[in-house]
């Protein structure tokens, strides 16, 4: 299929995955989709745009380029139960790449997210009483299987945040070779930066339309000292990072845990809660094992 992608970066959300699209973006050779995150294969409502619609966001890719995009709603099972089966149909030789971070801090800033956006209005222990997809997302295993599975574990790159916050460099040319760039991807300085949950504000239409109309925002930069600018924002905005008490901490780290046991298995080393960014900083490596799931043949696919 002409510019269908060469690869997807698939999730995890919160794990940086528009700082890596940014940065590939920026390379030579590489095209990467806009919008971020079209999410065609996960949203009903995005896939009924048709493929036509879908490959015109590669339309501009000169030849030669290497397509992505970056739809984090890919890895979020049972949000969006259809993704592998669209994907298999319309992108059947794509690469993917997953990036995982320490399973509580990813559903800590995912809840900041949603604070954000006002999907939950409650502290931290009341959301997750009522919304398990914010741990759901930080079962890496369970939402790499489906993928090793029907793609097989060549076509899928596991990454793991920590080890791109320290080792930037390092860590994207690793993903250009796992890309086949033909040149050595350069971590660009000015691209990708951290989006820093904390720094998000709280939607409010009333407030936008206020702060951001014609002429407003010049007077109050002018009348308004920084200072009180600053506190104002910061009452839109959760810059402190919400805490689990001890009792919550545990029942999730034993949910996670269980799952990070099969992730050990599969790359061949210990993955805990405990010592989760231990293991991410160690130098990289690929699937390993016996207990890699099995591709299933096309009769069995979900």
């Amino acid at each position: 299929m002409r510019n269908a992608p060469d690869f997807v970066i698939i999730g995890a959300m919160k794990c940086a995955t528009t700082t890596l699209h940014e940065q590939l973006d920026a390379q030579a050779g590489v095209f990467m989709s806009e919008p971020k995150e079209p999410n065609f294969f996960s949203n009903d409502e995005q896939f009924q745009r048709g493929i036509d619609w879908y490959l015109s966001l590669f339309s501009s890719a000169q030849p030669g380029d290497l397509c992505g995009e970056s739809s984090t709603h890919y890895t979020k099972l049972p949000t969006y139960p259809s993704t592998i089966d669209r994907l298999k149909q319309h992108a059947p030789n794509a690469k993917f790449i997953y990036v995982m971070r320490h399973p509580v801090e990813r559903l800590i800033s995912h809840y900041m997210h949603e604070w954000s956006r006002r999907t939950v209005s409650g502290s931290l222990s009341q959301a997750l009483q009522v919304r398990p997809e914010l741990y759901q997302y930080s079962q890496y295993s369970m939402q790499l299987k489906p993928y090793l599975e029907t793609f097989g574990p060549d076509k899928v790159l596991p990454v793991f945040f920590e080890r791109v916050k320290q080792f930037p460099e390092a860590e994207l040319a690793r993903i250009g070779e796992f890309l086949q760039c033909p040149q050595t991807l350069v971590w660009q300085a000015t691209a990708g930066h951290q989006h820093v949950t904390q720094e998000r504000l709280r939607e409010s239409p009333w407030r936008d339309a206020l702060v951001y109309a014609p002429g407003l925002s010049t007077i109050r930069k002018r009348l308004v000292p920084k200072s009180v600018r600053e506190w104002v924002k910061g009452l839109w905005q959760m810059r402190n990072r919400p805490q689990l008490s001890l009792q919550e901490r545990a029942k999730l780290e034993a949910i996670f845990d269980q799952d990070l046991a099969t992730l050990s298995q599969w790359l061949g080393r210990e993955f805990s809660c405990a010592n989760f960014r231990e293991a991410a900083l160690a130098p990289a490596s690929g699937w390993v094992g016996e207990h890699l799931p099995q591709p299933l043949a096309t009769s069995s696919m979900r």
